[in-house]
């Protein structure tokens, strides 16, 4: 249910969840976004991280109990999570609990799959005792009310609720692909498919799962400890734990849908660098389809202490501006042009360049005289005087930048030969 057209579930079905988010993944189709960074430690929307979402969910929705599973490379997301996400009150059995990948099962083995992480903190999760699990993953940017998901699920007498959207076919072979009946209860699970198989009723679009599941405590355990014995499985919700729970037990699709208009909510899966850009350049609109001013539905974050934005200069030859633009904190545009640019914070951008149709992440100093067009500018980086970015193609990759598919040109540091290496 989208959560700024639904009423609150806040009550005892949201307090007695524990969340699990998994933000243990690389994320490799970001590419180089992710070389210093798990995927949910990406910044995104101008202030937030991908995390924020699922975090901001639970806490909006009143599940205050909730678990990070972390893995790769997972420092910076660790600072982030403690440095804006402990205000929760202790004392009142509220927290956001990191849990690292820590043998606690096997002193040799990692996280060997989404089922198997949760696996491995299944003494953690006792110890908490609640009774429904709802997990979520930790890459994805939206706005859903679990309150009224969890609603759903006690209300079918389900062992597991799965949220799900709607995927033109030729996109859902990078999804979990489902068959229901009319009451959604799921008959077929099939993880990537080669050919998805289309709704009842609507030959063009896969009904697809969003990662959300939410289980019976009991059940979920019963599941993860049988899952464990046996020895092929890939020990993964998607590939074992779902195909099996829906042969024998209640299994159902929870649509993630406006509650008034039927439509489908915002979700975005921003998991390659077109995807990130084109997430980031909605957020410019005039009505962006996600509202991040949307005060009965806040996305919470680490708020650091910065100054306003700051413009300077106001002659015809150097005018500090920025039109059709969202700017952040901290940021000093100083006699340069920003048009239909996302700015992250403490972005400076100095006399003389012109930025256009581009994603600027944080701390990025730009020289004098730049062009930079169509492009996403990692952390840290220090766009030398007078450099041309996205104009050229043969170029960007002379200097090798990244180009995506659609012609977005990625800058990191590294590539610049600058190799800060800072916590992203």
């Amino acid at each position: 249910m989208n959560a700024e057209q639904s009423p609150r579930f806040i009550s005892n079905l949201t307090r007695n969840t524990l969340a699990l988010i998994m933000a243990g993944g690389r994320g490799s189709r970001l590419q180089d976004l992710t070389t210093w960074r798990a995927k949910p430690a990406v910044p995104f929307g101008g202030k937030f991280r991908i995390i924020d979402f699922p975090l901001s969910n639970c806490i909006n929705s009143g599940i205050r109990r909730i678990g990070v599973l972390t893995q790769y490379k997972s420092h910076s997301l660790n600072l982030h999570i403690q440095h804006g996400w402990g205000h929760l009150k202790g004392e009142f059995g509220e927290f956001v609990e990191l849990l690292p990948a820590q043998q606690r099962v096997d002193e040799a083995s990692w996280y060997a799959g989404t089922a198997d992480a949760i696996y491995q903190n299944i003494d953690i999760i006792r110890d908490h005792n609640p009774e429904y699990v709802l997990i979520l993953a930790g890459d994805h940017i939206y706005k859903m009310d679990y309150g009224a998901m969890l609603a759903k699920h006690v209300e079918s007498e389900a062992d597991l609720t799965i949220g799900c959207i709607e995927v033109p076919r030729e996109q859902a072979s990078d999804f979990g692909v489902m068959g229901v009946k009319e009451d959604m209860r799921i008959e077929t699970f099939i993880e990537k498919p080669v050919d998805p198989a289309p709704m009842p009723g609507d030959e063009a679009h896969a009904l697809c799962s969003m990662g959300i599941y939410i289980f019976n405590k009991d059940f979920l355990f019963d599941k993860l400890i049988s899952d464990a014995d046996r020895v092929e499985s890939s020990r993964d919700f998607g590939k074992d734990i779902i195909p099996d729970a829906i042969n024998h037990c209640r299994v159902f699709a929870y649509p993630f849908k406006n509650s008034v208009t039927g439509v489908q909510s915002y979700w975005r899966d921003v998991g390659t660098v077109d995807a990130f850009w084109a997430a980031n350049q909605e957020l410019i609109g005039v009505t962006p389809e996600l509202n991040l001013y949307d005060s009965k539905w806040p996305i919470w974050t680490h708020q650091e202490q910065l100054p306003p934005a700051k413009f300077i200069f106001d002659d015809d030859e150097r005018r500090g501006m920025a039109v059709d633009s969202m700017v952040s904190g901290g940021c000093i545009i100083s006699g340069a042009v920003v048009r239909h640019t996302l700015l992250f914070s403490n972005v400076t951008v100095d006399d003389g360049s012109e930025i256009n149709s581009s994603v600027i992440l944080p701390d990025v100093k730009i020289g004098k005289g730049c062009r930079i067009s169509r492009a996403v500018i990692d952390k840290g980086c220090v766009i030398p005087d007078g450099m041309v970015i996205g104009e050229n193609k043969e170029e960007d990759r002379a200097r090798n930048f990244h180009l995506s598919e659609n012609g977005i040109v990625l800058v990191t540091s590294d590539m610049l030969g600058q190799e800060l290496h800072h916590v992203g």
